[in-house]
């Protein structure tokens, strides 16, 4: 089953609560907001499908989904396949 996850950067906070709780999937940037990730690979082009990223092993899946949850700005979105 494959994930995939974005986050809209008009919604975004800049808690950090994501990279908190999944820095294998999201981090931080020098703008505060906070961006998707696989590996090295930072999706910094703002919001939408264009974010789009894979997220296989279980524990990185469970830790997106409960980032998520917990997001204040309810900014982080998560298709499953």
């Amino acid at each position: 089953m494959a994930m995939k996850v974005w986050i809209d950067q008009d919604l975004c906070t800049g808690d950090g609560l994501c990279e908190e709780i999944a820095p294998d999937v999201f981090t931080l940037l020098d703008d505060g907001l906070a961006y998707v990730k696989e590996g090295s690979k930072v999706y910094s082009d703002p919001g939408g499908p264009e974010g789009l990223v894979s997220s296989g092993p279980p524990a990185p899946r469970s830790g997106t989904i409960e980032s998520a949850e917990e997001c204040p700005g309810e900014c982080i979105f998560i298709e499953i396949d």
